[in-house]
């Protein structure tokens, strides 16, 4: 077993464990700080596979500036923290649930690429931009405009009412 395979196996666990506690938690801020530990490590990820455009961008973009758009959000809507706030007793039925989608995701996926085999080519830094500025542009920007219709929501649902 190589250093990689370690390293791999590494950020796995501890982005498995992350990505558990995100959904398990009662403290949305908590949630919110393991969630910055599960992107780094999918980022870790990509950065062992060679893959650091990807992985850089995953940072600069999840970690960055989706985590800290939700802290703005939670913080803006003074939503509730505690514990007791966000207990509904309804776990088993979201379990139920998780699992349902699970399966229907993994069947799908299973159906469509059940015996393919992808060799990816590899590709430049600038291959990539030329693709997103050219090729891509429109789903870059309806991701754009996305991210800032959930800022302005964000603040519109936090303005008080002056009358």
């Amino acid at each position: 077993m190589s250093g990689l395979d370690i390293a791999l196996i590494v950020l796995a666990v501890a982005g498995t464990a992350a990505a558990l506690r995100v959904v398990t938690t009662r403290n949305v801020v908590h949630g919110a700080l393991f969630l910055v530990v599960a992107l780094s490590a999918v980022s870790g990820v990509f950065l062992v596979l060679g893959a650091e455009f990807v992985a850089w961008v995953q940072v600069l973009i999840y970690v960055g500036a989706i985590v800290v758009l939700l802290l703005f959000a939670l913080m803006l809507t003074k939503a509730p923290i505690g514990r007791e706030a966000l207990d509904n007793q309804q776990r088993g039925l979201a379990a139920v649930v998780g699992l349902v989608v699970f399966g229907g995701i993994a069947w799908l996926l299973w159906n469509a690429f059940g015996g393919a085999v992808f060799t990816p080519e590899p590709a430049s830094t600038t291959e990539i931009g030329a693709l997103i500025f050219d090729k891509f542009v429109l789903p870059f920007e309806v991701v754009s405009m996305l991210l800032l219709a959930a800022l302005i929501g964000a603040v519109v649902i936090a303005r008080k009412d002056e009358s």
